[in-house]
């Protein structure tokens, strides 16, 4: 992603995870409108409008850090949208990617207590899921060593694709595609339809030349017809290490054959303890979902 479109897309997504905790549609929150703190009950009954706010978002537990901008984000759109924006301000104090120890500050704010209270839970919220991902992404991917790929899936939370995958990156791991259009991904449900792998990565080959082809099998007959097919990467497919084993020399020497370079991934059954055998059997990468649906981390608001 570009840093352009990195910004759309966090601003989409704290734009609508805003909204949903207020109660109001996106658009009427971007409307700006004093009003719009009126939506959080608690602080709207508790708080005067004047009072301040001062204080630091701290990770609670170690990890890799992902979110701050998406969090640093929900401060300062809910400042905009309630006219505010120059009483509020969100500095970053770690960058997406950094490893940090429990107790480290990643974020400061100061501003409205009532902009600030009502924007809490989101900014949290993103924090959380997106640096459980990074610091999952990169146990993975320490794991594997530097000779095998971890990669993600389409396997993320509805609406957070981009920021999910942004999440892996900053971790150290690896991007699959992005979705249905920026790739070519032949599965059993495609191959039980059209009749045969082969056929199945001839058809793709000549309908998409513009796009990589990868082809998920399950045995090595169909490892072989894929590569011959003119498949870039065979996925195999919940393989025990004595089926890894063979359908990598079979891949291997079928590729030496065409006399072109084909990737091997292996997805299904993949663990965390199993990257070190799946790398020294010879693949090149692996994906998983696991690092994607990662146990959030925590992390507090506390006033100075």
């Amino acid at each position: 992603m570009t840093t352009d479109s990195f910004a759309r897309e966090v601003d989409d997504a704290v734009a609508r995870a805003l909204a949903e905790d207020l109660g109001v549609e996106a658009a009427a929150l971007l409307a700006a409108s004093p009003t719009v703190l009126e939506r959080d009950a608690t602080t709207a009954a508790l708080f005067d409008p004047k009072e301040r706010f001062r204080g630091a978002v701290n990770a609670r537990q170690p990890c890799v850090v992902c979110g701050v901008a998406a969090a640093q984000r929900a401060f300062t759109m809910l400042a905009e949208a309630a006219g505010l924006a120059g009483e509020l301000r969100a500095t970053p104090l770690a960058a997406d990617g950094h490893e940090v120890e429990a107790g480290t500050s990643v974020l400061w704010v100061e501003g409205p207590a009532r902009v600030v209270l009502a924007a809490e839970r989101t900014a949290l919220d993103f924090l959380m899921v997106l640096s459980g991902i990074a610091t999952e992404a990169r146990r993975w991917q320490r794991a594997a060593g530097p000779a095998l790929k971890v990669y993600d899936t389409r396997k993320t939370y509805p609406g957070l694709r981009a920021l999910s995958k942004h999440a892996v990156a900053a971790g150290g791991a690896h991007n699959h595609r992005a979705g249905l259009w920026d790739m070519v991904l032949i599965k059993d449900n495609h191959v039980t339809r059209i009749g045969s792998v082969a056929e199945a990565v001839r058809r793709a080959k000549t309908a998409r030349p513009d796009l990589l082809v990868e082809v998920e099998v399950e045995s090595l007959a169909d490892a072989i017809a894929a590569v011959e097919a003119g498949a870039d990467v065979v996925m195999l497919d919940n393989m025990d290490d004595d089926a890894v084993a063979a359908a990598v020399r079979a891949v291997r020497e079928a590729a030496a054959r065409a006399g072109r370079g084909v990737e091997i991934e292996a997805s299904g059954r993949v663990t965390i303890e199993r990257l070190p055998r799946l790398a020294a059997l010879g693949m090149d990468r692996v994906s998983t979902s696991r690092i994607t649906l990662a146990p959030p981390i925590d992390f507090g608001l506390d006033e100075e």
